[in-house]
């Protein structure tokens, strides 16, 4: 046993399960550790069978929501699954992401000695608000291999003097797709069969700068009000929490044009994008999908900055902050313009996880 693959969001799960399925695929040894995050844990597990990936060798489940006693419990929980596969020690963590517990689990892995190998390095935002832009940084200047999704990421490595040794793969967010358009495509007419509306605006909005800020949420409920057609919004726990601390969701739910959804599996989500006219969101992985030569739809970005410059570049992705007036008039533009997406994402080929475990397997001798 060489390598370690430690996931724990959603997110986590989906973007490492290429390269989790391309190391089965190897017949590589490896230990795969699951660290459930609150809510999260029961529902990742059916998650992970659900995509078709092993039983993890190693589960537990975090019971801190504070950032630093998460990060701390994260540390402790994941020496103590390390050491019960200490016989023939690991070489190399894969951690993928930005999350606290991806940082913990990097700084876990330096300190015993392991090397450090992140999945989607060198993503900046430049936002210092965002405290992913805090954990990535911080998790690039600790890997020994930065596996970054594109030239533009690499760049950011490069300027950064990081000592790790770079590699471009493109982002495993599009192998995901391919490896399981199939399920996506089996359950669309089901999904779509759900829906009030024949075409519609996809929303999603739950970062915590937004949803933890009751003038911007009372601003994102005004655009709701206000869009030139109806809107499909699965609602994230938190924003959920959020709308009815502040008093706002009953507002939400009497709109008629607002159709509200409880959050979606990662099958049904993309069946939802697929159908689409335009995606609105404040998340950094559906600006990736939705490049995706079988999905390709614009995205109006509801933040004051993207980690994935290379969306906005390529025509994707539009950067419009929150103020309602600014948002609705780039909504009525972009169903209007009509423009052409590309046919090619900007975040790679389908092959990252290939490039990855070469990499990985090629730097341990196997």
């Amino acid at each position: 046993m060489s390598v370690v693959v430690v996931v724990g969001t959603r997110p986590e799960i989906i973007k490492m399960a290429p390269v989790v399925r391309e190391l089965e695929r190897r017949g590589a040894s490896f230990v795969f550790i699951h660290s459930g995050q609150h809510y999260d844990y029961e529902m990742s597990q059916v998650f992970l069978e659900e995509l078709g990936l092993p039983r993890p060798h190693e589960s537990f489940r975090l019971e801190n929501s504070n950032p630093v006693s998460q990060m701390g419990e994260m540390m402790i929980k994941l020496e103590k699954a390390l050491q019960e596969h200490w016989v023939d020690k690991p070489r190399v963590m894969l951690i993928q992401g930005d999350t606290n517990t991806m940082l913990a689990a990097g700084l876990t892995a330096l300190k015993l000695g392991l090397r450090v190998g992140h999945v989607e390095a060198g993503l900046r935002s430049y936002d210092w608000r965002m405290p992913e832009e805090h954990n990535r940084r911080m998790i690039d200047h600790v890997s020994h291999y930065l596996f970054a999704p594109t030239e533009v990421s690499k760049r950011n490595l490069l300027e950064e003097h990081v000592w790790g040794e770079i590699f471009v793969t493109g982002n495993t967010v599009i192998d995901a797709v391919d490896m399981y358009f199939d399920r996506i495509e089996a359950v669309e007419e089901k999904v779509v069969e759900q829906l009030r509306f024949d075409e519609y605006v996809l929303v999603t909005f739950h970062r915590a700068e937004n949803v933890d800020d009751p003038q911007v949420l009372r601003d994102f409920v005004r655009v709701l009000k206000g869009s030139p057609i109806p809107i499909v919004f699965p609602v994230h726990p938190r924003t959920r929490r959020r709308l009815q601390e502040y008093g706002l969701m009953g507002e939400v739910e009497r709109l008629d044009n607002v159709q509200l959804l409880p959050p979606q599996g990662y099958f049904e989500f993309l069946a939802l994008m697929r159908n689409c006219r335009v995606v609105m969101t404040d998340s950094g992985g559906l600006q990736e999908e939705a490049t995706h030569p079988r999905i390709r739809k614009p995205v109006l970005v509801l933040r004051n900055s993207t980690e994935r410059p290379e969306a906005v570049m390529q025509g994707f992705a539009r950067v419009v902050g929150v103020n309602p007036v600014v948002v609705l008039a780039e909504l009525e533009k972009t169903l209007k313009s009509g423009v052409e997406l590309p046919g090619v994402s900007p975040f790679g080929d389908g092959r990252a996880a290939v490039r990855i475990v070469d990499s990985v397997l090629s730097r341990l001798g196997t």
